[in-house]
């Protein structure tokens, strides 16, 4: 995946910068980048952070293309050692792959285990918040990693064209697979963060009184503290949620919104009836605890502030 810049008035590109070039694990992250002017050795730049499906956190010029910031935003990563940013060296802004970890190097027919992160990324399409208010970032994470044997397949129109058997599962000696995190963008740290029993595929919403609110798969709605991730309201909901909290204001009042109905990438196997741990690229195994929680289910629940 490649980020560009472009001039809006002639569409030529100002710059270009691929994050996972060669891409062996569909890391193919479009994920959002969140605008912000921050601070870095007494300068005021403006940059892009960009939260990739290959697991690092990046801070980038957005003037100029230069990475600042790539670090892992769950500590979990292993399929690298790190980006590196020495303008000197000759993989500049590249990551350095894990041998073992590589598919292309083991080959086909051959069962490369445990990459983190998985395929669905640390984070996919769901977005994270930023708060002025604490110059800090929220993000929703998919602490899963995977088992990826790729094979020869043969193109046919009409036919999933998937050339690999995946199976997902949380990292080595933990259970759950999702986390809630808080990130310094400026450091390229983590600053808190807390574990979810599945992963959080609902977009993170900041308000300027500081909440930071998110659903849940296995059907939560929540709003922690900005300042420390800790939970300050919670609330069930029909289903579980993978929609994005949204906010308006009507009277005077606020209201804050959430679609829920479980489904998607990690909730396929709940909402297409699969079983085989394999289908839908190795989510349906990872995810088969859903359903002792949550059902089918499409609503829209509003709340109000006081």
């Amino acid at each position: 995946m490649t980020l560009f810049a472009r001039n809006p008035d002639t569409g030529v590109a100002a710059w270009a910068y691929q994050m996972t070039p060669f891409d062996e694990w569909d890391y193919d992250g479009v994920n959002e980048s969140i605008l912000t002017t921050q601070t870095f050795d007494g300068k005021e730049r403006k940059v892009l952070t960009h939260f990739d499906r290959n697991g690092f956190g990046y801070t980038i010029d957005r003037l100029t293309g230069e990475p600042l910031v790539a670090q892992p935003y769950d500590e979990d990563l292993n399929w690298s050692t790190g980006v590196e940013l020495d303008k000197s060296k000759p993989n500049y802004g590249r990551p350095t792959v894990v041998a073992s970890k590589s598919t292309f190097l083991n080959g086909p027919d051959v069962n490369t285990k445990n990459v983190c992160p998985a395929a669905l990324g640390f984070k996919d399409q769901q977005p994270a918040a930023y708060s002025p208010l604490t110059n800090l970032f929220y993000v929703p994470i998919n602490n899963v990693c995977m088992d990826y044997e790729p094979f020869k397949v043969s193109y046919t129109p009409g036919q999933p064209y998937v050339g690999a058997t995946l199976s997902m599962f949380p990292p080595e000696g933990k259970t759950n697979t999702g986390h809630f995190t808080i990130w310094d963008g400026v450091a390229g740290k983590i600053v808190h963060q807390h574990d979810e029993p599945f992963s959080v595929w609902s977009g993170v919403l900041t308000t300027a009184g500081g909440l930071a609110c998110h659903g849940t798969l296995e059907g939560y709605f929540k709003c922690r503290d900005q300042k420390d991730g800790a939970e300050l309201f919670k609330h069930r909901l029909p289903s579980g949620s993978i929609g994005n909290v949204m906010t308006y204001a009507l009277g005077g009042k606020q209201y804050i919104g959430l679609f829920s109905g479980v489904g998607g990438w990690a909730g396929i196997g709940l909402a297409a009836g699969l079983d085989k741990p394999t289908d839908g690229l190795g989510a349906v195994g990872n995810y088969a605890g859903l359903k002792s929680y949550t059902d089918l289910g499409g609503t829209f629940t509003v709340y109000t502030l006081p």
